[in-house]
């Protein structure tokens, strides 16, 4: 597996519930836009339309070696695959209240495919940020004060 983009300001912001793998309908432009790790996941989510989710806000650069360069169509909405079991699963948590589905990663996978983690996430909240990043600090003081004890 390798990771072409990550959304690193996901895992800040939100709690991951759960993790789930999805296709992304893309032209042969992108795949390769992609492969060259012109891909953006930041401000991205993704969305039921039309029985269908989508992803929003997520931004492929077009391809340097291109015939046609659509700038237009760099942030456009792109379909996921999913089963259709998986979606109203996930249209059923995102109808409550402060969950949300994200993107996470775009990876390749064994087969040379383009894959989306997607994160059914829970925004945090300032002050659960806060203790985060205070526990945080703790642990890397007493590793230290560990370290120099030896």
């Amino acid at each position: 597996m390798k990771i072409i983009a990550q959304n690193k300001k996901a895992f800040h912001d939100y709690d991951i519930l759960e993790k789930i793998e999805a296709g992304i309908v893309l032209t042969g432009d992108e795949v390769k836009s992609l492969r060259a790790g012109h891909g953006s996941l930041i401000g991205a989510f993704a969305t039921i339309r039309n029985g269908e989710m989508t992803l929003v806000n997520c931004r492929i650069a077009p391809y340097e070696k291109a015939y046609q360069k659509d700038e237009d169509a760099a942030a456009r909405t792109r379909v996921l695959l999913l089963h259709k079991r998986q979606i109203l699963k996930l249209l059923g948590e995102i109808s409550q209240k402060g969950v949300t589905v994200v993107p996470l990663m775009f990876y390749l996978n064994d087969k040379s495919k383009v894959k989306v983690q997607l994160g059914v996430a829970k925004h945090k909240k300032a002050p659960s940020k806060k203790k985060e990043l205070k526990e945080r600090d703790i642990k890397r003081e007493t590793s230290r004060a560990l370290k120099e004890s030896r």
